[in-house]
Order: structure tokens, then C-alpha cells, then sequence
């Protein structure tokens, strides 16, 4: 497994990374043993249907901020995956944006300007991964609705790669991989890997991996059918009891406590995928710009975070093996 790696920085406000406490977080990130960061930050378009992007200049991470992130991960030996991402000013799922595939004359016009704009942001951002020395980009994340319009996406990636001439990823969601014709055009299978492997709350590890096996017996054949690798670029849950049946629920937050299930989760998923051929590694959702950094305040913590409970020495031990 190449990528023994985590999110960070997700849901930064501008200014955020450049604070001490980011940089604190940032180097506790790095003592756990990870060789990748994938640095995921979001940029707005106002609803579903909005065919223009724009950069919000009251919160947008700005250039100088991702670059010193960029620049911080690499000195210290961590290789980079930039993932710039699409959402919803109104919280709706960026999934569901969605145009119709022609008007009244027969015209694109709508998917037309969206790419345009989509096309635009990819590569600003392909250009600071490329001056930078990022060593994979993400062409999108979980953008359901988007993903039938082949044509589109071939002209959107081979646009980046006149900018960024490393690998590059996408980031389905889970079980709609073989959805996406055009993985062919890029370099790895992405998937946000929230797969249900609990069957009842406080499940064990060994129920969990049996899940898990029926997972990998599935993307298996998803990487021998695009002939690409396959890399969770998100996979995690919450420590509460319950959440491995709904992984990527942020919602429920009366659920009880429980370390132990985040860190069957952990633990079972790296026993079934560690030594895959086909499956190339794992970013980890996700560690914050602020992270605490006391076991009180770990032991009031039901989020993804893992800093401080059982799920990160575990992650630790299996990284320090791989």
C-alpha cells in the first residue's frame, strides 16, 4: 500500500492556515506516520443549478496560505494530493448539481458554461499543484450528477493536463465507481469509501472485515475492468456507537461514545486492503486546521477526528508495518 495518507484541512475558513494552531495541527498530523497528505479545500457556487463559480474573497483559502501548507507537508518528507472542491453555498450535496443536457434548440448550453467555469477553477489550482510540486491533483469529488457528461469531463482533464503533468485522481462516491466511463483518462479509481460495514452498533472488527471483503471482491473488479489502481480518497467515521452502519453520517449527535468502533473500522478496513496489489492507499477523513490536543478533550470528541483515541494508535501501528 503506497499511500499511507489523511485528510487535512477541510472546512478552513481564509487566514485558518496560516495560524499557529494550524501549524501545531499539521505536525501532529505528521507524527503519526502518514507519507501522503491530501489537502482538501472548497470553493462555492451558489446552488445546484448555478452555472458560475467564484472565489469568495471573505472566506476562500487564498494562494499564499495553500502553498505554505503545500510547502510545510514537504519538508517534512509527506507527499501531496491537492483537492480543490466543488460546494453549495445553500448546503445542498454538491452531488446533485445538475443541468438539463439540452434546451429547446437542441444546446448544451447550460453544461457548457458550468465546464467552462469548473474547467477554470481546475486549473488555477492545477497550476499551484504543478509550481508546487504536488504529487497528485483530484479532478472532483463525489459530482454524481456531473459524471454522465463524458465529452465534458475528457476536454475538462485533458485542459489540467496541459497545466499538471502528475497523477491525477477522481473522487467518486461509494458504489457508483463504474459509473464514471472516463476513468480511463486519468490515473487512479478514487472512492469516498463509506461503505456500511457494521451490522449493529458497537460491531466487532471480525464482522467488519467480513464487509469489508465483500467490498474488495467488488472494487477488485472495477480496477481490473478500468485496468487503474483504486484509492480511498475518504474513508473514516465518527467515534459513536452505531456509526460504522452509516460512516459518513455527521448528523446524530446524541449516539453514545465509543472508540471502540471507530477503531474496528480502522482496523478492519487496513486487514482487508493493506495488502491488495490493486488498491493503492488511503487518505483518512479528516484532520482539522485546530485540532485539541488533550485527552479531556478527546474524551469529549465524537467526531472523525482520531487524535488521542484508540483509532489513531491503531492507524499508527499499521502504517509503521506497511
Amino acid at each position: 500500500m503506497d499511500i499511507k495518507g489523511f485528510t487535512y484541512g477541510w472546512d478552513s475558513k481564509r487566514g485558518a492556515c496560516l495560524k499557529e494552531e494550524a501549524f501545531k495541527s499539521q505536525d501532529l498530523l505528521f507524527d503519526t506516520g502518514i507519507n501522503w497528505m491530501c489537502f482538501a479545500f472548497s470553493i462555492h457556487q451558489e446552488k445546484f443549478s448555478s452555472t458560475e463559480i467564484y472565489f469568495d474573497y471573505r472566506n476562500s483559502l487564498t494562494d499564499k496560505e495553500i502553498i505554505h501548507t503545500i510547502n510545510r507537508a514537504h519538508q517534512r518528507g509527506i507527499k501531496v494530493c491537492l483537492k480543490p472542491v466543488i460546494n453549495l453555498r445553500d448546503g445542498v450535496w454538491r452531488a446533485l448539481i445538475n443541468f438539463p443536457d439540452e434546451d429547446m434548440w437542441g444546446e448544451d448550453k447550460y453544461w457548457d458554461t458550468w465546464f467552462e467555469y469548473y474547467t477554470a477553477f481546475l486549473c488555477h489550482y492545477a497550476e499551484i499543484a504543478a509550481d508546487t510540486g504536488c504529487e497528485m491533483f483530484c479532478v472532483g469529488c463525489e459530482m454524481c450528477g456531473t459524471e454522465r457528461k463524458e465529452k465534458h469531463w475528457r476536454n475538462t482533464i485533458q485542459e489540467v493536463k496541459k497545466i499538471y503533468t502528475g497523477p491525477l485522481v477522481y473522487n467518486a462516491n461509494h458504489g457508483r465507481e463504474m459509473e464514471v466511463s472516463w476513468f480511463d483518462a486519468i490515473d487512479y479509481i478514487g472512492t469516498s469509501a463509506y461503505y456500511k460495514v457494521g451490522k449493529k452498533p458497537g460491531d466487532s472488527k471480525e464482522n467488519m472485515v467480513t464487509e469489508w471483503e465483500k467490498v474488495a471482491k467488488r472494487l477488485k473488479e472495477v480496477s481490473e475492468y478500468f485496468k487503474k489502481p483504486v484509492i480511498f480518497m475518504e474513508i473514516g467515521v465518527r467515534s459513536a456507537k452505531g456509526c460504522a452502519m452509516m460512516p459518513w453520517d455527521f448528523n446524530h449527535t446524541e449516539f453514545e461514545r465509543s472508540e471502540d468502533e471507530q477503531g474496528n473500522f480502522y482496523d478492519s478496513c487496513l486487514e482487508v486492503f493493506s495488502g491488495e496489489a490493486w488498491f493503492k492507499g488511503i487518505f483518512w477523513w479528516d484532520w482539522s486546521t485546530c485540532i485539541y490536543d488533550t485527552m479531556e478533550e478527546a474524551k469529549q470528541d465524537t467526531g472523525f477526528n482520531i487524535h488521542l483515541k484508540k483509532a489513531e494508535e491503531i492507524m499508527k501501528n499499521w502504517y509503521l508495518k506497511l
